[in-house]
């Protein structure tokens, strides 16, 4: 039996995103979402107590600044434990994205899961596809960083801002540009300094009794 619309979501097929079905379902995440950016952010345990309705998963302490925009509102989004996002995200959830805990997203990041065929004709039908997002553990995803659908980025990695991430980014290493590329792994001159000639204290690193 032939897949509907819906069902094609995600499975990485082509299909039609505006099928009624579809777009009913969808509309009644984005009212959610609206709701969220509307709420007064003194108001701090009513939108904590919003973001489990709108995303897919949501661990302990997330923190989501608004505005953010999301296709699906977030409810295709799986949030880690404190993850952080800045003011603007943009979350283009029309099939999984997975970001892991203590992850921090600057203002204005895009993560894109939905794609469209290069191909004039198909394209003029408004047909489109969707890819999974990943993002690791521990990671920073500097200010305006654009990741592309099917991208992976490994554990406690750093995005520079402004990069856009066409292709997977392995873990622990220090990626910037267009198209983002490796820079350095992450490594000993990062526990000495942590700003140009700016040195870290090493009592920072001390754990607690």
């Amino acid at each position: 039996m032939a897949m509907t619309e819906r069902e094609k979501i995600h499975s990485g097929e082509i299909y039609l995103p505006t099928d009624p079905e579809i777009m009913k379902e969808q509309l009644a995440y984005l009212d959610l979402m609206d709701e969220y950016n509307r709420t007064s952010r003194r108001l701090q345990d009513v939108r904590a107590a919003m973001l489990p309705k709108l995303f897919a998963e949501v661990g302990e302490n997330c923190y989501v600044e608004s505005p953010y925009f999301a296709n699906w509102g977030g409810h295709h989004v799986h949030l880690g434990s404190n993850v952080y996002a800045n003011a603007g995200l943009t979350l283009v959830d029309d099939t999984h994205i997975y970001i892991g805990d203590c992850t921090m997203l600057g203002p204005n990041v895009t993560l894109a899961t939905a794609g469209h065929p290069i191909d004039p004709e198909l394209r003029q039908r408004g047909l489109q596809y969707n890819m999974p997002v990943r993002i690791g553990r521990n990671c920073w995803l500097g200010a305006g960083v654009i990741v592309m659908p099917g991208v992976s980025i490994g554990d406690n990695t750093v995005i520079g801002a402004g990069s856009i991430v066409t292709k997977d980014i392995p873990s622990g290493v220090v990626a910037v540009g267009n198209p983002c590329r490796v820079l350095r792994e992450v490594g000993a001159h990062d526990r000495e300094y942590y700003y140009r000639d700016r040195r870290i204290d090493p009592a920072l690193f001390e754990t607690e009794e």
